[in-house]
């Protein structure tokens, strides 16, 4: 983009239960993100232990790649459904916090390429817009067809 990034970072997480397979959660995370953002990436690995005794793995990740962070809004907007894009213009405000837009995305889906939110179990994706208000973050989210 020639104008000055819009987009500090963006924050992702993921947990992977025992139940599940931790190298297919951490392809379902990086399904999420444009080719060039997946391969700069440094996704830290750590292993955690539930309230029952349980292993679970997390992979976090904060991208800074300021040249490409715009390219995740342009991926969603693409992927998004049409009732996942009303959802979030519905919800706008449960979705930003100060200059900060917080969505979960279904692993299941990712894994296979698709982009849905989910509430249950998902991967949570924080970005952080540069000074910007509500208001222009909305813009910024039209603008990418992430909303309708």
């Amino acid at each position: 983009m020639s104008q000055k990034p819009i987009i500090g970072y963006v924050d992702l997480r993921v947990f992977a239960h025992v139940t599940e397979n931790p190298e297919k959660v951490l392809i379902a995370l990086t399904n999420l993100l444009p080719t060039n953002l997946v391969e700069t990436a440094q996704i830290e690995k750590n292993s955690l232990t539930g309230h029952h005794g349980n292993s679970i793995t997390s992979f976090t990740t904060q991208l800074t790649d300021k040249n490409f962070l715009h390219l995740i809004l342009e991926k969603i907007g693409q992927n998004l459904n049409a009732l996942d894009k009303e959802e979030l213009n519905t919800n706008l405000k449960l979705h930003i916090e100060k200059t900060n837009l917080y969505m979960r995305f279904d692993k299941q889906a990712a894994f296979l390429g698709k982009t849905k939110f989910a509430q249950n179990d998902p991967i949570h994706m924080k970005i952080h817009f540069k000074n910007k208000t509500p208001q222009e973050i909305l813009e910024f989210l039209k603008k990418f067809e992430m909303l309708p």
